[in-house]
């Protein structure tokens, strides 16, 4: 069971309580915030990137694949009606690292994709998630 505390803090600014950790989230000056942190629909990728994130280096751990480096990036594009949400979300794994067997990234991904990210199976109901591995040398 997940639960998080989000306590008003003025104007359209809230502080979230998850599992201990707080975090300031606003909305711009436009409708009448701040911009005092991050607003709520980005964070929805960045929990997405973090699941899967997660999943990639578990999975290639238990593989003894150790990238020297590892970032994903989630961009998500906004439908333009109201009630506004992701309706097509891109996920890139970037790596970096000496002989990274593409085959052993591929499949950590998609087990994380497929099988294993829970956030990934939300948003799967509301968006077309799309993905794609870059190896920079």
């Amino acid at each position: 069971m997940g639960k998080v505390n989000i306590k008003w803090t003025g104007k359209m600014a809230f502080n979230v309580e998850v599992g201990g950790f707080n975090i300031p989230i606003d909305a711009t000056e436009k409708v009448g915030g701040m911009n005092g942190g991050p607003q709520p629909k980005p964070l929805t990728l960045a929990s997405l990137g973090g699941c899967t994130g997660m999943d990639v280096i578990s999975i290639l751990t238990k593989m003894r694949v150790k990238p020297d480096y590892f970032n994903v990036e989630v961009n998500g594009e906004l439908t333009d009606e109201h009630p506004k949400y992701y309706h097509k979300i891109h996920i890139r794994y970037i790596f970096r690292g000496r002989d990274l067997p593409m085959a052993k990234l591929e499949k950590a991904i998609n087990l994380s994709q497929d099988r294993y990210c829970g956030v990934t199976e939300m948003l799967n109901k509301a968006a077309e998630i799309t993905h794609e591995i870059v190896i920079e040398e």
